[in-house]
């Protein structure tokens, strides 16, 4: 069975509401500006877009507070088409915690990134159901480090539970992540070197002690 191009499910939905002269809503789940920036460039031309900021999993605070003020600046400062704004969700670490106990010792990109993953895509479903938007996204598939296919699966699941329309999505696609760090080095976007849970970051550091002992 061919896998899913989430990128021409993509180009088509755009198509069909270009053809209508529509302007449909989006809820974007961002997980930090670096990200986003390609995501928002992409996107605000054919949507109007509420950047929904929620990542409870991010530590430690400080860290938390600095990668929402940085996707904060870039919005004020990015030209778009249609209109961006952004909303902060709950920080709320004690849930991540709680969501992934028992998970702790799992590698990056397993069942606890995936229990993550859900958390994240739940909340923004939930959100876009509240504020009555036509679809919900998130800009988690433009690393290379992250499973679109999953996140793909999570979002349509999620959307099927809260009814909300989710958008297919792989935004490594079309040079997508190539965009976001020429985008990044434009506006100085602070660029950290793991996800964002404690987890991430101690194997981000192992892996540091390790190139440093193998030089």
């Amino acid at each position: 069975m061919n896998a899913t191009n989430f990128q021409k499910e993509l180009d088509k939905l755009i198509d069909r509401n270009a053809q209508e002269n529509r302007v449909p809503t989006l809820l974007l789940h961002s997980c930090c500006a670096p990200c986003s920036s390609y995501v928002l460039e992409y996107l605000s031309k054919y949507f109007s877009i509420t950047d929904f900021y929620y990542n409870p999993n991010i530590s430690p605070e400080g860290e938390y507070r600095r990668r929402t003020d940085e996707m904060e600046r870039f919005i004020k400062e990015f030209p778009v088409v249609h209109e961006v704004t952004f909303l902060e969700g709950n920080y709320d670490p004690e849930r991540f915690f709680s969501e992934v106990k028992g998970l702790e010792q799992e590698p990056e990109g397993g069942e606890r990134c995936k229990v993550c993953f859900r958390m994240r895509l739940e909340e923004a479903a939930k959100m876009a159901k509240e504020l009555g938007m036509d679809y919900f996204a998130t800009t988690l598939t433009i690393s290379p480090m992250k499973n679109a296919a999953l996140l793909n699966q999570i979002g349509e699941e999620v959307a099927e539970i809260y009814g909300v329309t989710y958008l297919p999505s792989d935004f490594k696609k079309k040079n997508g992540f190539k965009r976001s760090t020429e985008l990044s080095k434009e506006y100085d976007l602070y660029r950290q070197d793991y996800c964002g849970c404690v987890f991430s970051k101690a194997e981000r550091e192992r892996q540091k002690r390790e190139m440093e002992a193998n030089r």
